[in-house]
């Protein structure tokens, strides 16, 4: 007798008869029954967990590794992290994103002193705001995104894709802002579109203290360029797309920022994504 057919038998004959009785015709002991029916369970349950691992792996394409799968299977059901990682290493379901790095540009003019010191930490939203330009070479012209980011949720809260990083394309970013907090600080590099006279005077307009990092330092702004090269690694890397129009570049782009913004959880957010996140701290 095959342990799934006998429990599948008793499953159906057991609201008619007992189990012994069933047990006896089937010709197996009852103690083999309920040893089957356990391990049937623990199958079943297996299955189940490498089903919902396999869904959450393709809805976030690829992008997660084993924790975050974990914290979002946790949602539903509670499950151990060893166990999810087996299963994404049986099945190569494993994180296919990989950084890839930007060259530092812009020439410095005048430079602010680095009062973000590499703390990036906030206590509330809109209290120290990061800020960066990153190329997009995919389409059929050289673009580039201009971003800000919120050190509180590591929110993209103002973003311009142009295909010109003159200092018209940071102001317009810089334009987007909401209504600022007293003692907000900014923080950018030493490229020349941040130390111009007119980005600095538009800065102070808004009552923002600007703050850069040190020359050749892009650890010194770490956290923007961070979200610059996942926004790279998690689309036009991972479904390479290398030569591509500039519209789907564009669309692209933003698709990712509402998606990283509304969806894409981060374990340092309690496992939640920026506007959760801010939206539970209000």
């Amino acid at each position: 007798m095959v342990p799934e057919t006998a429990v599948e038998l008793v499953n159906e004959l057991k609201t008619t008869m007992p189990v012994g009785e069933i047990c006896k015709h089937l010709g197996i002991p009852r103690s083999t029954y309920y040893r089957w029916k356990k391990n049937h369970q623990k199958e079943t349950s297996k299955q189940l967990i490498e089903r919902k691992v396999g869904e959450l792996c393709e809805a976030h394409k690829f992008r997660y590794g084993y924790r975050k799968i974990t914290a979002l299977l946790n949602q539903e059901i509670h499950v151990n992290h060893k166990a999810v990682q087996r299963v994404m290493q049986k099945y190569g379901w494993q994180c296919r994103v990989k950084v890839k790095k930007r060259k530092q540009t812009g020439q410095p003019y005048h430079i602010a002193d680095n009062l973000l010191d590499r703390d990036f930490q906030a206590d509330q939203p809109l209290q120290k705001l990061v800020t960066d330009i990153t190329y997009l070479p995919f389409g059929q012209k050289q673009l580039y995104l201009s971003s800000i980011q919120d050190l509180f949720n590591g929110e993209i809260i103002a973003y311009s894709i142009g295909d010109c990083q003159d200092t018209a394309f940071v102001l317009d970013t810089l334009s987007q802002l909401p209504c600022l907090p007293e003692g907000c600080t900014l923080h950018s590099d030493q490229g020349s579109v941040y130390t111009s006279y007119a980005y600095q005077q538009e800065v102070k307009g808004k009552g923002i203290t600007m703050s850069m990092s040190r020359k050749g330092t892009p650890a010194d702004n770490a956290s923007i360029e961070s979200f610059h090269a996942s926004l790279k690694s998690e689309t036009f890397y991972l479904d390479e797309l290398r030569n591509t129009t500039t519209a789907i570049v564009e669309q692209t782009v933003e698709a990712y920022i509402h998606y990283y913004n509304n969806t894409r959880i981060q374990t340092k957010l309690n496992s939640q994504s920026p506007v959760q996140y801010r939206q539970l701290a209000a």
